[in-house]
């Protein structure tokens, strides 16, 4: 059921506001251009987790990173993209192969969205039998959202193998996946997370992107620079113990 929905893109509306609610997703803007969508996986080991995604929409042009959890929610993401941003769905880059992250796939498939990812996600998610993603990059991707355009960039192990972030210049805007943790949290997931590389991966991301302001984790609250922080003595403590 639709709860809200009370802002397009020719309205003004106060930044890192909720801009649309229903029981399957929720989006949040961040700033002119950037948007966070979280959705709801449920798990066998941690019940029903929210999971975010970035959307970047410039001159009608958007690109989706990390798929909603499920497909009910990745049609109402596509056409809520089409119908309140009179913007196209230009592709969309999973960052891990997690559910979460390429979950619903097949819905942007289906909708004719192209698919980007690192080649390590394309190989471990067709292992699992997930959907797949179309195109694969080694270490870096750019994509152009209208003139602005995205960083991807892979820096090693962390929350898995083939975690990535991408960075938007123009904005210092970064959704850092489920590499990077909010304020407070725990572990997670560590099924096939590489404990001892994760801090030094964290530690490449922010010594490449140094002017960043605002990042969007996996899981939980936007945060700034001290995600980064956070996360890297989260994880330094396994490589203190071991």
């Amino acid at each position: 059921m639709l709860l809200v929905a009370f802002l397009t893109i020719g309205l003004t509306a106060p930044l890192t506001a909720q801009i649309y609610k229903s029981d399957n997703l929720e989006i949040i803007r961040l700033s002119d251009h950037i948007f966070q969508h979280i959705s709801y996986l449920e798990t066998q080991n941690f019940g029903k987790v929210s999971c975010n995604g970035m959307i970047v929409v410039k001159d009608h042009e958007a690109v989706v990173f990390d798929t909603p959890a499920e497909d009910q929610a990745a049609q109402e993401l596509i056409m809520w993209i089409k119908t309140n941003l009179n913007s196209k769905v230009k592709a969309v880059v999973s960052t891990h192969f997690h559910a979460d992250c390429l979950g619903a796939l097949n819905t942007f498939h289906q909708a004719g969205v192209p698919s980007y990812a690192q080649v390590l996600t394309l190989e471990l998610a067709k292992q699992q039998h997930f959907p797949v993603p179309q195109h694969g990059f080694r270490q870096s991707q750019v994509l152009q959202v209208g003139d602005m355009s995205v960083q991807v960039g892979y820096f090693g192990a962390g929350h898995t193998r083939d975690n990535v972030v991408a960075y938007v210049p123009a904005e210092k805007i970064m959704f850092g996946g489920c590499l990077i943790k909010e304020i407070g949290a725990g572990k997670g997931n560590l099924e096939d997370a590489d404990e001892r590389a994760w801090p030094l991966t964290v530690q490449k991301v922010k010594a490449r992107y140094p002017a960043l302001k605002l990042i969007i984790p996996g899981h939980g609250k936007v945060g700034g620079a001290e995600l980064l922080d956070y996360t890297i003595k989260l994880f330094a403590k396994t490589q203190t113990s071991k």
